[in-house]
This record gives structure tokens, sequence and C-alpha cells, in this order.
């Protein structure tokens, strides 16, 4: 860095100009070192800090550490040689290693009193010194206060000399602290500090202990309190025993959709704070200005930090970043802001390195205002001007798109009055339904009034009460212009009264009123679809942004997000077990609205439900060997096979999966390892927890049934189907596969699948047990024509073909062996001439049709379909070629 780098630093800050008449060896030391950034170990090799444990000698030493790293930053900066990374993190290393400098002179000062020894642990006490605000995110600005809060673990005494309560220690030790580094001397003060975040402001203790501060945040604390603890760090003591406490005020467990609210009540007394004072110069509070960006991030993190911990983080930039990763903001929005918030903190460090005041107001005099210019980067105040105003105009947009939504200061809706009116005797309720659409107008009018008089309606809390009632005239417009109007509104009353006690999804439908004609637009196609949502009203997050909710699933990446966030949960089952539930619930819910919105054929949605069970089993099966106590590998030597619609890729939105667990392991404990292992993943799998169930699973496919091991060894496996297994159970084997765990095994199992089912066997007796099978069948589940899976002719019949000529006929055609479903398997057996190939194509044909009408059903949960011509047609063509493969007719 040249000479003149220094002299026109000179120039443009008041300040360095000072310092170096003052003090020239600052001029002399950045001269050898303004190339190099001022780092952590440059701090400790400034001065021997060991033996500056006095107070007093300490002190000196610290303001001129400060003045070298301003110098040299004011240097850097100006000449273009430091990033917005090196300014922030190196003024952030000094407060750090200020505070934790003077802790150790403050600790020397009050050394007659001993230590602080907690009264219920009996051990040694340290003051958690917490650093709030930008120094909490690394991201403190140059001449800023830093915002601090004591704590400390426990109550009790000190064991000194003198004895001392540790409250009053640790007050002392915190007023030695803050004369340390904020009391001006003849080289000024190394930062301020200001304490006012504390718990109960300045009219509250300077320190708190752990107990009383817990009670202060679950009986007192307020939602600003909140968006001020997300940027909370431990500078010294037991920082993860204060997130532990900490944590659950500021991430909520749900979705907090009440956090706008909040946040848009703190930023409306800024804005008023900013107009009364005629702040619009104000680049940190003003119109599009720092807080603005910082507010955007924070709002998600107070959203959905809860959940999504990876968005637990403490600096802006980091938030805006993993913002963009999760998608939950446009890429192009966060590139914006990303790119105002560098702009703006840049200039707010040009502002401040003038004079060394804490100042982000743009200056007034011309002379000022060209200098500030060209310190920049232009050629003139308007040019800079021009780029600050662009800067803040997308801020303020993408702050608005955010914040205030089409829900403010709109008119009232037209319907408000029949809602308001609904239990008036003359409101014509059920008439002014009757001519927006609905056909049971006088059924859906004493629903809603049900609902208006209910105690459950009654009791909400104001503010919920008036956010419901602005969603139901909406709700009732969107239900109206949906096919089946009555049937919709229902539906989308009852997920209404459910949530109406989680105040945060009523914001959520409130904050977003896109989401409602979503919202319709699924409840009206499916009643399976709107019991789901019921169940898991978490879901309604998923409306929010249609990218998403109808993108084709990346599964590689899903699977990275899936590990991400059961990595955030280490060390907590039942986190783990939540966040599978939730990953699952999400993406069967968007394939369901893909589904719905005509994307998929139903064979593909069967793929991609498969592929979804596979990715949690895989998940399913790493994580909870990780909770296996004593395990002897890394990495289990286990599968897991799927049978039935899991094995053969035709799984449903509701469908069990049928599974078995293999082991290859000569390990003395891998028996009661794997079996340990097995009962823990169906534990995971199965459990009813605040999220909900994962799976049903069924397990009565492994060898031996329900009175087998429930793990078997590869080679058991294989002995036991080519010497015991029943021929039912080789059916079964036709639609096995792999799904997760050892390759190898996997590979294993494949070979003896192969070698099982390319046995020779005497078709005419084959063909008898399965006829047999199928009859024992109906004795427990009686044929229905209306019951496509059990009616003669329907779907299990014509598995059944399929399957009587896989074992009949594989070890001759190898390609039947292929587990490609029945359709695909129906056509390579006609092509070899096993079948007629009309009557091959009009099974299939059927057997599509039954999926259809399967899935239809469950979509709309009926028990049953409808009888129609071409059902009973589809019926007698699987009967006939029953009849041709079995010699029997149905």
């Amino acid at each position: 860095m040249p000479v003149t780098d220094i002299a026109y630093a000179r120039s443009f800050s008041f300040y360095l100009e000072r310092l170096f008449q003052a003090r020239p060896q600052r001029l002399e030391e950045l001269a050898l070192h303004q190339h190099l950034p001022f780092d952590l170990a440059q701090m400790q090799a400034f001065a021997n800090w060991d033996a500056l444990i006095e107070p007093d000698a300490l002190m000196p030493v610290l303001r001129h550490l400060r003045q070298a790293v301003m110098a040299r930053l004011i240097c850097r900066d100006l000449a273009g040689h430091a990033p917005l990374e090196e300014v922030v993190s190196t003024i952030s290393t000094l407060a750090e290693f200020a505070v934790q400098r003077g802790l150790i002179a403050a600790r020397h000062a009050l050394a007659p009193f001993g230590e602080a020894i907690g009264e219920e642990s009996g051990e040694a006490q340290e003051l958690i010194v917490i650093a709030m605000g930008k120094l909490g995110g690394k991201e403190l600005n140059v001449s800023s206060d830093i915002d601090l809060i004591f704590v400390y673990p426990e109550d009790g005494d000190t064991n000194g000399a003198r004895s001392l309560s540790n409250h009053e220690y640790f007050t002392r030790l915190g007023k030695q602290l803050i004369r340390i580094i904020s009391e001006p001397g003849p080289d000024g003060l190394v930062f301020r500090v200001d304490m006012r975040l504390r718990p109960y402001g300045d009219s509250g203790p300077l320190v708190m202990s752990f107990a009383a501060l817990e009670n202060y945040l679950l009986t007192q604390g307020r939602e600003w309190e909140r968006y001020a603890w997300i940027k909370a760090r431990a500078l010294s003591g037991d920082a993860a025993a204060l997130w532990d406490l900490v944590r659950p005020f500021v991430y909520r467990k749900y979705l907090d959709y009440g956090a706008y609210g909040a946040m848009r009540e703190l930023h409306a007394q800024i804005r008023r704070e900013v107009a009364r004072r005629d702040m619009a110069a104000n680049i940190k509070l003003g119109p599009g200005g720092i807080r603005e960006v910082e507010f955007i991030a924070q709002v998600f993190q107070l959203i959905r930090g809860g959940r999504e911990k990876s968005l637990q983080l403490r600096g802006t930039r980091a938030t805006l970043k993993q913002l963009k990763a999760l998608h939950l903001m446009e890429d192009g929005a966060i590139d914006e802001l990303q790119q105002a918030y560098a702009f703006l903190r840049k200039l707010e460090h040009h502002l401040q390195y003038t004079d060394d005041q804490q100042t982000q107001t743009l200056p007034s005099s011309d002379e000022a205002c060209a200098s500030l210019a060209h310190s920049m980067g232009f050629n003139d105040w308007h040019a800079f001007m021009n780029a600050l105003n662009l800067e803040r105009r997308h801020v303020t947009r993408h702050f608005e798109q955010v914040f205030f939504l089409p829900t403010e200061d709109t008119q009232v809706h037209p319907l408000a009055d029949l809602w308001r009116d609904i239990l008036e005797p003359a409101s014509h309720s059920a008439e002014r339904l009757a001519a927006l659409g609905y056909t049971e107008a006088e059924a859906v009018a004493r629903q809603l009034a049900a609902i208006a008089s209910s105690q459950r309606y009654l009791q909400m809390p104001e503010r919920s009460q008036r956010k419901f009632n602005a969603l139901i005239p909406p709700l009732i417009e969107v239900a109206s212009h949906q096919a089946g109007p009555d049937a919709t509104l229902i539906r989308i009353l009852a997920l209404l009264e459910a949530i109406s006690r989680r105040a945060s999804y009523l914001a959520l439908l409130s904050e977003y009123p896109q989401t409602l004609q979503r919202l319709a637009t699924l409840c009206s196609a499916s009643a399976w679809v709107s019991a789901y949502l019921t169940r898991h009203p978490i879901l309604l997050d998923e409306l929010l942004d249609a990218r998403v909710l109808y993108a084709t699933p990346d599964w590689p990446q899903l699977a990275v997000q899936l590990e991400s966030q059961l990595a955030a949960c280490e060390g907590d089952a039942e986190g783990k077990m939540d966040a599978l539930r939730h990953f699952q619930h999400a993406q069967v819910f968007r394939l369901v609205a893909q589904d719905i919105a005509g994307m998929w054929t139903l064979e593909a949605l069967s793929d991609e439900l498969s592929r979804l069970a596979d990715l949690v089993l895989a998940a399913t099966l790493r994580h909870a060997w990780l909770d296996i106590a004593k395990a002897h590998t890394a990495t289990p030597r286990f599968a897991i096979v799927g049978y039935g619609k899991l094995g053969g890729k035709e799984l449903g939105y509701a469908s069990d999966l049928d599974i078995i667990f293999l082991y290859d392991d000569t390990h003395p404990d891998a028996p009661e390892l794997y079996a340990r292992l097995a009962r823990k993943m169906s534990t995971w799998l199965t459990s009813t927890t605040s999220a909900g169930v994962l799976y049903d699973i069924d397990l009565r496919l492994r060898p031996n049934g329900q009175s087998g091991l429930l793990v078997s060894t590869v080679s058991a496996f294989a002995s036991y189907q080519r010497q015991q297994a029943w021929v039912w159970e080789h059916q079964a084997l036709t639609r096995a596969r792999f799904v997760a765990g050892d390759a190898e095994i996997g590979e294993a199992f494949d070979r003896i699948r192969c070698d099982v089912l390319m046995q020779a066997r005497d078709l005419a007796v084959l063909k008898q047990e399965v006829v047999d099978m199928r009859q024992r069948m109906l004795e427990t589940h009686p044929a229905r024509d209306d019951d496509i899976k059990h009616a003669r002719g329907g779907i299990i019949d014509a598995e059944f073909i399929i399957q009587a000529l896989i074992l009949g006929h594989a070890h001759a055609l190898p390609a039947l062996t292929a587990n490609t479903g029945t359709i695909a398997l129906l056509a390579v057996a006609a092509e070899a001439g096993l079948i007629d190939p009309a009557l091959a194509r009009k099974a299939q044909d059927a057997y599509r049709h039954y999926r259809r009408l399967q899935h239809a059903a469950r979509l709309n949960d009926k028990g049953g379909v409808p009888l129609s011509a071409e059902l009973l047609s589809d019926y007698q063509a699987v009967r006939t070629l029953w009849q041709a493969v079995f010699g029997q007719s149905i």
C-alpha cells in the first residue's frame, strides 16, 4: 500500500489526523504494517498482556491498541484493500479481546473476595458476558457502542477472606469491566458500553442469575427482546448452558407467523421516531436503511428458526445467505439485499471514519458531501446519491413485500356483514350463500352459525378472533368459485377451527392472502388433503411459495437438506423423529398438490412416493444407528428390504410399508445390536409424536412371520427362502427390492431373490397352491364389486396371475424376475407366448384403471368405488385371463 493511501486517509479523517499528530508512533506502525489485516494474533502480540493485570495498567494499553487497529482499518478500507468482512470482523475481534483482557484485570482487582461459589453445585462460578446487537453477530461497526448483558449461573457466596454474595461480587466485577473498557482517558476509550438491553433495562440489576433470567423471559420477555436475543453470543463463561436457557424464548417450536405483527409494530415505532426527529438522512434507521435489511433477515429467523435450526444464526449476511439456500426468498431479492447491505455498511463506516463518532447520518456541508462521495468511489455527490437511493429503494421494496401485505389498509370485505350477522334471524345468510353458488346453503349457514356460537370461538383471545373474523369472508368467497363449494367450505372451516387456538397459523393465512386460493383448490379436490392439513397444519407453510410447492423433487438435494436438519438435532432423538416427520409430511403435501395440478401420471407419482420412502428409511437407519450405545462399527452391516407396494414402487399417500431387516456381520454382538436397531427403527417410524406419525410398517413378511426373529442374517434368509418358505412367501418375493442400508447386502438379497424365483416348479401344483391361497384370502376379505382390491377380477387377482407366471416360468424366462411392476411383466409374459397378447392388453388396461380408481377413492376418503360398465368389463377381462392361466373360472 503506497504512502499516498495514508495521505489520502489523513485528508479524509479528522480523527486520523489528530491521532498521528498526538501519537506519531501510530503513523510509524501503520507505515510498516498497513499491507496486513489486523488479526487476533497481532492484537495478542501488541503488548505483554499477562503483565497488565492491574486495571489502571491495562486501560491505556487497550486504548493504544484500539488506535492502532482503527488507523490501519481506516487506511485499508479507504484504499479499497479491506472488504466489509475484514472491517466488521476486525473491530468485533478487538471488542472481544478487550472484554476478555478486561475480565482478567477486573477479577484481579476483586481477588480479596475469592471466587464466587454456587450454592447448589458447590462449583466456581464465572461471569457470562453476553454480546448483543452487531457485536453478537460479529458485524460491529467501527465507532459503535457494544451492547452487553451480564449473567451468572448460580447464587451463593464468594470464598475469600472477605465474603460477598455472588450477586454483589458479579455486580462489582461488571462495573470494573465497564470502567476498563469505556472510561475516557487521555487516549479516549476502547468502546462505549450500553447495558440497556438487559432485563428491565436501566432500572434492572446490572447482573442476573440464570434462574432470574429464565423467570424474566418466561413471564415478562417482550417480542422486541426476542428480536434482540437472536444475536446474543457469550464472550465468556458457560455459553452452552446460556443458550439452552435462551433458545426456547427466541425460537418457537412451531412456525411463528405472529412475529410479523410484532416486528411490524417495532418498525412502525422506529419510523415514527425517524419522522419526528427528521432522520430521513439516517442510513441505519431511515427508509431503506440497514435496520430494514436486518428486520427482513430476523423475521424469517423468528418465524422459522425453531424448526429450521440452520437459521439460528447471528450475522445478517449469513442469515440472508441461508434464506437463499432454503429458497425462502427469490434469489434476485437476496442478491439485491446483500449488495445494499454491503453498500450501506461501507457507507456507515466511512461516515464514522471522519471523526470517530457513532453516526449514520449523511453530512450537510458541500465539502463533506464531496469528500464522502469520493471515498465511496464516485466522482460527485449527485452520482453517489443516485447509487445510494437505488440501493435504498431495493431495500424498501423487499421490506414492504415481506412486511406490508395486501391485508393491510384494505377495504372491508363485501361478505364481512354475512359473517358478522350470521347469528341474526333476519340476516338472510342462506339466501346470500345460495346466490354465491352454494347448493346446500341452509346447511352451510348453520355450520357458520355453529362456529360463531361455539365456546372455542367465543374464548379466543381478541387478537386471534380478529384474524379469524377477517379470514371467514374471503374464504366464503374463494370456496364459492370451486367445484363443490359446500364441501370445500365445510372442509376449510374444519381446518380453521382446528387451528383457531394457534394464533400463528391464523397469522399465516392473514399475512399471506394468496394462500387462501391454493387452500381452497386443494380442499375442493380432495377430502384426504383437507384432513391431512387439519392433522398437520404446519403444512400451511407449504402454500406460501408456488415455486417450491410445484417444483419437481430433487431427491439428492432433499437428502442433503434432511441430513442437515437431522444433524442439527444431534443428541436429541425426539427432535430427529420430529424432523423426519416434518420433512416427510412436507414432501407428501407437495406431491399431492402437484398431483391435483395434473403434473404426474399415477405410475410416476407412485415412483416419487417410493423414492421419498426410500430416502426417509435410509436417513432413519443412519440416525437410529447413531443412537445405539456401544455400536461396534460406524456403518452398520444392515439393510432394509421392501415388499408389497413399497417393493413394487406402487406406494400411495397413506400406504403402509412392508419391510424386513437383514444383516451380515460376524461380530459377536451383532445379533443383539441389530435387533435393537430394528426395534429402534420401528419406534422411530411408527410412534406418534407432536409432529404425528411417519409411516405405519408391517414386519410380518420376515422369515417365520410374527414368530420369527425381527432381523435375519443374509444366510438364514437364503436358507429359509430355499427350504422353508411357503409359496405365498415366494409370491411376495416377486415384489421385493433392496431399499436402504448396506449395498453389498442389497446385492446379496437380489441374488437370493432371483435364485428363488427361478427355481423350477411343478406348474400344476404351483397353480393350485396360488388358487388355494387366493381362496383363503377371500375368507377374511370377501369379494365386493365396489372394492377393486378384493373384487374377483380386481387388483389382487391381476397380481396373483403375474406372480404365478413368474414362479412358474422364470427359470426359463429370467426377464420375469425384473421388479418392473404388474403392467410391464404382463407384457413380458405376452411377448414370450405365456399368455394371449390381447388378453394381456385388456388386463393391463384394467389394472391401470383400478389404480386410478383406487387413487381417486383414497384422495376423497371413500371406502369403495362407483360401479360402471367399464369397471365390470375390466373385472371380466381379468377373470378371463385368470381362467386362461389357472384353468379355473372365477
